[in-house]
């Protein structure tokens, strides 16, 4: 932890003109509006991890679920009703994706502070760069103004998300349609670092795959029967499962990937090198991870007039 925090201190960047968004987001969008909400944001996420370390993986996931599915517009948040059929029982997501609850506590206290202002979507956001800092990794100028959408889609859900069992060629082309480059992909990829995966995602892998490392692989198979237990759960990263670093790197490139398309991403193509240069140099990891995170941030938002601040996230008002 000391490592990662230490490194925290060089790194605040600030990254701006990066998408094809450039103008519509800024950094000082709440600033006369509602000024205290980043600390709110900041102080709600830091109790919800000292309350459940996994926290921090499950609200960074939840950004990155939501900016997949017709861009980062609070859309996974929403609840099935009837006219809306949700993206929570989506493939990727069902039984799978959590911190509802966190962000609705989040969304409560801004709501208190400042009324019908800030959106789901930069709360989920900004929720994301405050989980990865409060477990040792690097700090970024997040981008504000995004909107909430009015609807969610399910079958982009099931079709956007790249599946742990996708191999390179598929990562890559799954964050190219997301206007994402091979770089971030690798990069966000790192996110793995932290939380944990359930049984069902990678019980292939460590059976039936012969790019893993055989003593690890035994080691999670204890814990992932080749029948039952599909919900059991493995951290992503052995080593340090709630600490932000770079050794999910250093674990791939000793064949110890939990998922297919983590170790797909070191098996003699082309992200060996990336994945070398992050497992030697944590601070370029942090770097590329922070614009990545940014770029992500900036998938197709919807800004002006368009869509709505949510006063519950999980339906339109």
């Amino acid at each position: 932890m000391t490592r990662a925090l230490s490194s925290i201190a060089c790194i605040t960047l600030i990254f701006l003109g990066f998408s094809k968004v450039n103008g519509q987001l800024n950094s000082t969008f709440y600033d006369s509006t509602c000024p205290n909400v980043s600390s709110t944001v900041q102080a709600a996420v830091q109790q919800a991890i000292a309350n459940e370390a996994r926290m921090g993986a499950s609200l960074l996931r939840l950004h990155f679920h939501d900016c997949f599915v017709n861009g980062c517009d609070g859309s996974i948040l929403l609840d099935d009703s009837v006219n809306i059929t949700g993206e929570k029982t989506a493939g990727p997501n069902n039984n799978s994706v959590r911190g509802f609850d966190v962000i609705d506590t989040i969304k409560s206290q801004v709501e208190a502070i400042c009324s019908g202002v800030v959106s789901c979507a930069d709360i989920l956001t900004l929720a994301a760069r405050d989980s990865v800092v409060a477990l040792g990794g690097p700090t970024w100028t997040v981008q504000l103004g995004r909107r909430d959408s009015l609807t969610a889609s399910l079958s982009t859900a099931n079709s956007n998300i790249p599946a742990p069992t996708s191999n390179l060629s598929a990562l890559i082309s799954s964050f190219s349609n997301q206007g994402l480059s091979t770089q971030d992909m690798i990069a966000l990829s790192g996110a793995h670092t932290i939380g944990q995966a359930r049984c069902t995602v990678f019980r292939t892998h460590i059976y039936n795959e012969t790019n893993i490392n055989s003593t690890f692989a035994s080691s999670v198979q204890a814990n992932c029967p080749l029948s039952g237990g599909d919900n059991n759960l493995s951290p992503l990263d052995l080593q340090t499962p709630t600490t932000f670093d770079n050794d999910y790197y250093m674990n791939l490139m000793s064949q110890s990937g939990l998922l297919h398309s983590d170790q797909e991403l070191f098996n003699g193509g082309s992200a060996d090198s990336q994945v070398t240069t992050y497992s030697n140099n944590q601070n370029t990891f942090f770097t590329d991870f922070a614009s990545a995170m940014v770029n992500m941030g900036n998938i197709n938002p919807l800004t002006g007039s368009s869509g709505e601040v949510r006063t519950n996230c999980r339906k339109p008002n």
